[in-house]
């Protein structure tokens, strides 16, 4: 007998029941922020797929028609429409989308990558529940990372676009500078409460002055 697709309520009903790895911190980001100045939220549930493919193979070009594109350099930053995809590597790439487009959720993002790989070498790896995402914007964010990155965050070298692998806070992550004043932060699940309680204490002398 064939499965048929679970019923859209009840996708939803599975969606909120889903907890965020930075959850308890939501109360404390919202404390710890200051508008106009340094504001951190958890951007909850992503579509995060790993790729691993050569850019100029057969199974890169397919990919990249899904994708709208695979970056070429270290730090440059591809896609089309919601989709980005971050270069991690020379044949290692992380592709972003929003929560929708995920499988589960009716999406068909995963599949059609994994479709355009066929039986190419490479992988196609689901990684949504492997990471988090923050996001850290204002005026004084890039000085909240310049305590513990040791990135050269100057706007010079650092421009607005550019994701790289990096650390904060002794933190492995990938720090994506997405405008001139606002960054994203993609730490493992597993370090995302100690990542957000660090960043709030960098936060604490431009932010309010208590934070939980």
């Amino acid at each position: 007998m064939a499965e048929t697709a679970a019923p859209k309520t009840s996708r939803v009903t599975n969606l909120s029941l889903r907890t965020s790895p930075a959850a308890l911190l939501k109360e404390a980001f919202e404390a710890g922020s200051l508008r106009g100045t340094v504001e951190l939220s958890e951007i909850t549930f992503l579509t995060m797929v790993g790729i691993r493919v050569g850019r100029d193979t057969e199974a890169g070009q397919r990919i990249a028609s899904v994708t709208g594109g695979l970056p070429a350099t270290c730090g440059a930053v591809s896609g089309t429409g919601d989709t980005s995809v971050l270069w991690l590597g020379p044949e290692e790439f992380l592709v972003v989308a929003p929560m929708e487009a995920h499988e589960s959720l009716g999406g068909d993002l995963i599949q059609a990558l994994r479709e355009a790989l066929a039986d190419g070498e490479g992988q196609v790896v689901d990684l949504s529940a492997n990471r988090t995402t923050f996001e850290l914007a204002g005026p004084r964010s890039r000085a909240v990372l310049e305590k513990g990155c040791s990135l050269d965050l100057h706007p010079r070298e650092f421009k607005a676009g550019t994701a790289l692998s990096t650390e904060i806070g002794n933190i492995p992550v990938v720090l994506w500078k997405t405008g001139d004043e606002s960054y994203r932060i993609f730490p493992r699940a597993s370090f995302a409460e100690f990542l957000g309680r660090w960043l709030l204490d960098a936060m604490r002398e431009y932010a309010s002055p208590e934070v939980p």
